[in-house]
């Protein structure tokens, strides 16, 4: 197997995280710990599917089986980070304001999904990754 195709999703995990953090730091003038996870600019998820696909467009070729797969898991990852964890996040502030008016607790994470921005930079950031990794490790 091909080393490369180990290494880009791991690589982008764990590249994406850190900048994630940095980008959140600044935005709130503060060490932004409890935005760390689900949400946020760049889409991890996003970033690692379009990686993959990205690595092996360049490594198979676009008519390869394997690149359909990987773009049609893309887009299944996308929607669902766009549109059903926005929507968790909704159901997550409602149930909030309800459990807030019982008891004063804020219990669940309201900040779910991802903006067509941050879906956007995840694809930006993936497909940039998957090239340097190619570059680097060439054609295993």
């Amino acid at each position: 197997m091909d080393i490369a195709y180990l290494v880009t999703p791991l690589v982008t995990w764990t590249l994406v995280g850190p900048i994630k953090f940095l980008i959140n730091s600044a935005r709130t003038r503060q060490w932004a710990f409890g935005l760390v996870g689900n949400g946020g600019f760049p889409s991890n998820h996003s970033a690692v599917v379009a990686s993959m696909a990205t690595l092996i467009a360049l490594r198979e070729g676009i008519s390869a089986p394997a690149f359909g797969v990987a773009v049609t898991l893309a887009f299944i990852v996308i929607i669902d980070a766009n549109s059903l964890r926005q929507h968790v996040g909704k159901q997550a502030a409602a149930i909030n304001r309800v459990a807030k008016a019982d008891d004063g607790h804020h219990t669940l994470r309201e900040r779910m999904g991802h903006t067509i921005v941050e879906i956007a930079g995840g694809l930006c950031t993936g497909v940039a990754i998957a090239f340097a990794i190619n570059a680097v490790l060439g054609r295993g």
